[in-house]
This record gives structure tokens, C-alpha cells and sequence, in this order.
């Protein structure tokens, strides 16, 4: 039997302490942060709106928010927050989204959380207990990863590493994106409606952002890939190099972002 995770994500893997961390978050920020705000300000997302921002890592949709879209305030909530500093319309909350007490209390016109919800146990539990923070007439959108080197992909160096990534998290944290595709039924099962999702996938330019949030990545987490047997240290390393090369033709991970209404009156709750 494959035993099951031992940690927790910022315990057994990417740290806060770490020296780098904050900007590897920053990396991934700058790769999908436009898109994030693009679909926000499509919901209608602008001044006199409340925000809960989960898992708000550095902070930057936090301000984005505010500095951007103009909103009325925003509650930024991480399991650390040394990255995260209160400001005029931003406060900060250091809480665990998946605690009973975290249903409790304010709700807010927007709820966003951004690759949060694929590295957590009880997902239907925290979608449901996300759902409950949205006031009547808000939406919840959800932003996790969606895996495109599968076993149908060329075998490559990016592949190789990302396989093994994707199965050391899984071993070590518990991460599992398996299941992403499914947000817009686990919206709906938590009442809302309408639904919607779309995906959003960032070009492998050697020195882009997400490049190098992925070399980043697989620094941070080589001995979890390390330790599934799917790669040695000598294949991190190409993966990196091959990342970083004009030889590199491979797919990023996605982002799919799904997003439902709370319904407004008696139907609401």
C-alpha cells in the first residue's frame, strides 16, 4: 500500500522560511496574475465590492484589487502571511481555510482562491465552506492547475520532471489536480448558479515567468521527485537546462479557473 502524505504544503515542501520562496510565488504571480484580473473584471468585479482573497501568497490580486479594480476592501488569508502587509483597504488574516471555524463570520461579494484547493484533503468540504463566505449575489471563483503532460505527451525532459512532481507532491502534501477538471460540478454542488470555467495555459519561453517558476519548482521539490524513482538529480538538472533552451517544445500546466453565483432571496440560505 502507497503510504499517504506526511506534510503539509510550506511544511514538508516550498517553506515559507526558505530563502527564494516569496519569489518563486512571484514568478507564478507575474505568469498568471493579467489572466486572474482579466476574468475578475469580467465578473464585474470594481468599486464598492468586498474581497476574500485565499491563499493570498504575496499579495499581488490582493492589491490588484485595490489598486486596479477599485474595490470597496480586501481580506487577504494565508497559513503564513510573512509575505503579506496591511495596508489602507487590505487586511491581512493568518488562518487555515480548511479549519471548521473558517466558515464562520463575514461574507463577501467576491471569494478567490488560486491554487489553494488542489493541495488540500476534503475538497468538496472547502469548496462547500468557501461557498458560505460569498454573500448572496457574489460569485466564488476558483483558480487550480490542470495537468497536460499526461502519458500521452511526448517523452521529454520537462515530462519526465513533471510527472515525477506531480506524483512526489502527491506522495509527500497530498497535492492532486486529477480532480480540478471537476470545479464547475463541485460549484454547482455547493448551490451555486450559474457556473462557468475556462483554461488558461502560459507559453514555455526559455527566461519567462513560468519557466522559471517551474525551475524554481523542481529545485524546491527534488528530493520528493527524487524519491518517487521516476527521475535522478542528472534528470532535474536537464529538465532545468531543457527548460531554459530553444529545444524546449512542451506544454505548460493550465490554469482553469471556474466560477459560480450565489443566487440571491430565500434561495440563498
Amino acid at each position: 500500500m502507497t503510504p499517504g502524505p506526511d506534510g503539509r504544503y510550506g511544511e514538508a515542501v516550498f517553506r515559507p522560511g526558505q530563502a527564494g520562496e516569496g519569489e518563486r510565488i512571484d514568478f507564478g504571480a507575474l505568469a498568471y496574475d493579467d489572466v486572474t484580473m482579466a476574468r475578475l473584471r469580467a465578473l464585474g468585479v470594481g468599486p464598492g465590492w468586498s474581497c476574500l482573497d485565499v491563499g493570498a501568497g504575496t499579495g499581488t490580486v490582493s492589491r490588484r484589487l485595490l489598486d486596479e479594480a477599485g474595490v470597496a476592501g480586501v481580506l487577504a488569508v494565508d497559513r503564513d502571511v510573512r509575505f503579506l502587509a496591511a495596508r489602507p483597504g487590505l487586511e491581512v488574516l493568518e488562518a487555515d481555510v480548511t479549519g471548521p471555524e473558517f466558515a464562520a463570520g463575514r461574507r463577501f461579494r467576491l471569494v478567490h482562491a488560486r491554487f489553494v484547493l488542489m493541495h488540500l484533503p476534503a475538497r468538496e468540504r472547502v469548496v462547500a465552506a468557501l461557498a458560505e463566505r460569498v454573500e448572496p449575489g457574489g460569485v466564488l471563483v476558483l483558480s487550480d492547475a490542470v495537468d497536460l503532460a499526461g502519458d500521452r505527451a511526448p517523452a521529454t525532459p520537462y515530462t519526465d520532471a513533471m510527472r515525477a512532481m506531480w506524483e512526489g507532491l502527491r506522495a509527500t502534501i497530498g497535492t492532486d489536480v486529477s480532480w480540478v477538471p471537476s470545479y464547475p460540478r463541485l460549484l454547482r454542488g455547493a448551490g451555486l448558479l450559474p457556473v462557468a470555467a475556462e483554461v488558461y495555459v502560459p507559453p514555455l519561453v526559455p527566461g519567462s515567468p513560468i519557466s522559471r517558476f517551474w525551475a524554481d519548482t523542481w529545485e524546491r521539490s527534488r528530493t520528493v521527485m527524487v524519491a518517487t524513482g521516476l527521475v535522478d538529480d542528472a534528470a532535474v538538472d536537464a529538465a532545468v537546462r531543457y527548460l531554459g533552451s530553444e529545444e524546449c517544445a512542451a506544454l505548460s500546466a493550465g490554469m482553469l479557473t471556474a466560477w459560480g453565483w450565489k443566487p440571491e432571496g430565500p434561495a440563498a440560505g
